[in-house]
């Protein structure tokens, strides 16, 4: 099985540069508390610690 984190929107995309904004698109989260499963890749982990005042790892699985 493979591992897996839970990211959720803690943050609004509201006056934010335009990179942080697709970073967010890129991850699947566009509303404010919304949730997501994604695959535990390098690339994901880049993506989270891009922007870690707009997100929150929740759980990680696996």
């Amino acid at each position: 099985m493979a591992k897996s984190i839970v990211v959720k929107q803690i943050g609004s995309p509201i006056r934010r540069p335009e990179k942080q904004r697709q970073t967010l698109i890129g991850l699947g989260l566009n509303k404010m508390n919304k949730t997501r499963e994604l695959e535990d890749t390098p690339s994901v982990r880049g993506m989270v610690n891009k922007v870690p005042h707009l997100v929150k790892i929740i759980e990680e699985k696996g």
